[in-house]
């Protein structure tokens, strides 16, 4: 008897880990932005140079300030994949080498997309990627589309 009870125990948990990975590659993501500075849309290719850290300024001049949830987020998780093409462990390595090499400035990491929307709102030259377009506050259009 104690045998089933593993063996669901076990499958459950199998179940529940091989979910994860594919919820966050499914999981639409939308790409908000601060009405100074950011176009109001990108191809993919101009998006994923940004946040990568390697466009230090928008057209008109102003700094790009890029706002991320973190990692251990599912909509994290999901950007790390489909935006950066890297594991959640993989992208903060990076943007640690970015930032001790002095090439650019950390992304501002928030817990939840609420402080992140607040935060693009305020800040000029914000850029950010929540799961569903704001309420009110400028979502980006990227290829023509509004989710990715």
């Amino acid at each position: 008897m104690t045998w089933i009870y593993r063996l669901l125990v076990s499958a459950l948990v199998l179940c529940l880990w091989c979910h994860s990975p594919a919820h966050a590659q499914e999981m639409s993501l939308v790409v908000i932005g601060n009405g100074k500075g950011v176009p109001s849309e990108m191809k993919l290719n101009q998006l994923k140079s940004t946040l990568r850290g390697e466009k230090l300024r928008w057209p008109d001049g102003s700094k790009v300030t890029i706002a991320l949830l973190k990692s251990n987020t599912p909509i994290g998780t999901a950007t790390s994949r489909k935006l950066y093409n890297m594991s959640s462990n993989e992208l903060n390595k990076y943007w640690l080498a970015l930032v001790f090499q002095g090439k650019a400035d950390a992304p501002n990491f928030f817990t939840s997309e609420a402080e992140l929307e607040e935060f693009v709102a305020q800040t000029n030259g914000a850029i950010g990627v929540v799961s569903k377009p704001p309420a009110s506050g400028k979502t980006i259009l990227i290829d023509g589309k509004k989710t990715l």
